[in-house]
This record gives structure tokens, C-alpha cells and sequence, in this order.
């Protein structure tokens, strides 16, 4: 729990930082980008190239979305390919 915890909070920073517009992030972003970012821990990235994946994603997706972004990442390649290329996603 305390991993999913620090995991939010990163993802939170991280869409603060991710543009020169920064998203509005609300609880419910909080709580799927910290889903996705538990969802990634053994993909081998830092906490920080996750968290900014998971919050370009999280934009991506509509707000009446009901998929998780590890659900929704598997039919929108597109998104996920520019993500991870924007967070800096390596191998």
C-alpha cells in the first residue's frame, strides 16, 4: 500500500511537470495513475519514467473512461508508443 501511496504522489508530481499546460489531476486520476503505476513496477523503469507514462496516458483516455489504463493501453498503441517515448521509457 505504501508503494501505490508514493506511487500516486510521484504520478501527481510527474503531471505537474509533464507540460507547459499541466493537467488538472482529481482524485480519480490519482487513483487510476496509481493503479497503473503498480500495475508497471516490474517493467524495470524508475518510479519517475512509470509515473509520467501512466499521467500521459491517464490524459489520453476520456473522462468517462471505465477501462484502467493497463486495459486501455492494450488498444491504443499509438498513445501508449508517443508515452512511453515522452516518459522517456527505455527498451
Amino acid at each position: 500500500m505504501r508503494g501505490v501511496v508514493l506511487g500516486a504522489f510521484v504520478a501527481l508530481s510527474a503531471l505537474s511537470a509533464m507540460s507547459a499546460t499541466p493537467a488538472m489531476a482529481n482524485a480519480d486520476d490519482a487513483k487510476w495513475i496509481g493503479r497503473c503505476v503498480a500495475d508497471n513496477q516490474d517493467q524495470g523503469q524508475t518510479q519517475g519514467v512509470i509515473a509520467a507514462y501512466c499521467a500521459c496516458m491517464n490524459d489520453q483516455m476520456s473522462e468517462d473512461e471505465t477501462q484502467s489504463i493497463t486495459q486501455w493501453e492494450k488498444t491504443h498503441k499509438k498513445e501508449a508508443d508517443m508515452c512511453s517515448k515522452k516518459a522517456g521509457w527505455k527498451g
